[in-house]
């Protein structure tokens, strides 16, 4: 019985192994295919964003390969610029909650008893609050801008890296080796910099990752409510609102944004999840 079982097993590890590398090609491919976008609409768009010179509310054609809005825009022209937006707001936000979060985590996990309580409650009411309730308060008070946006989805999820990098510090001070660091007399900036760190930095990157894909749905969430980045910068976000009036007589409008936003986040999620297994052999063991 044993060895039908351990035949089970070995015969499961390919296939397992296969299905893992689907997903990280797929989660490659898809963000690649956005960023690609990206990068061509700041060399080159079909139309300006401001041209109106389209019909209204016209299908797909050759000169508007996905047609246009309810004011004559090209909509592919948009969704070229809202994937700049996407990626730019998503990548300042991880850049921020990455750096703020860090920091806020290291100085929790190597506090005293009482200031670390204090900073891990703080943590947990500011988690306790969904990301996009918390970024739309900043922006009430910041203004509706680009950079208000970044600041808003990266200051909410600033948090939750903070506290993973808290749990994943205190884990790692726990071993010996830091225990024999300190007991040399190595300073704390520099058990920080050579041993957590670099122990923490797989993990957290992972996590990152993860939160990208929140942000992409934290700014479209705030454009569709008028609170993102105004015109005349397009939005996924924003290109959804425009397009819910007019959704059964032009329903390329709401639904290429929205599978723009899919296919973004889906495609981070997938290579996050790939990134994990690279990051954690024992992961990969135990599925």
């Amino acid at each position: 019985m044993s060895a039908v079982i351990e035949q089970n097993i070995a015969d499961a590890a390919p296939a397992a192994s296969r299905r893992r590398s689907i997903t990280l090609v797929v989660g490659i491919v898809l963000t690649a295919l956005v960023v690609l976008v990206a990068l061509v609409s700041l060399f080159w768009l079909p139309y300006p964003l401001d041209d109106i010179s389209g019909g209204r509310l016209d299908g797909p054609s050759s000169a508007h390969l996905l047609g246009t809005d309810r004011l004559g825009r090209d909509l592919l022209s948009q969704l070229m610029v809202g994937a700049r937006i996407a990626l730019l707001v998503g990548a300042g936000a991880v850049l921020l909650a990455g750096v703020l979060g860090t920091l806020i985590g290291l100085v929790t996990a190597f506090s005293r008893p009482w200031l670390d309580d204090t900073l891990s409650s703080a943590l947990d009411v500011v988690i306790a609050f969904p990301v996009l309730l918390l970024a739309m308060l900043v922006v009430a008070v910041q203004g509706a801008s680009l950079w208000s946006a970044t600041l808003a989805i990266g200051l909410a999820m600033s948090a939750v890296v903070a506290r993973l990098t808290r749990i994943l510090a205190r884990r790692v001070l726990q071993e010996q080796y830091v225990t024999a660091a300190r007991t040399s007399g190595t300073r704390l900036l520099g058990i920080v910099w050579h041993h957590v760190l670099p122990n923490i930095a797989p993990t957290l990157a992972v996590s990152l990752a993860l939160q990208f894909g929140v942000a992409v749905l934290a700014e479209a969430s705030l454009s569709y409510l008028g609170l993102g980045a105004p015109p005349p910068n397009a939005s996924w976000g924003r290109m959804l609102q425009e397009a819910q009036g007019t959704v059964l007589n032009a329903p390329v409008g709401a639904i290429a944004p929205g599978l723009a936003i899919v296919a973004l986040v889906l495609g981070v999620n997938f290579l996050a999840d790939g990134l994990r297994d690279v990051a954690d052999p024992t992961r990969r063991r135990a599925r």
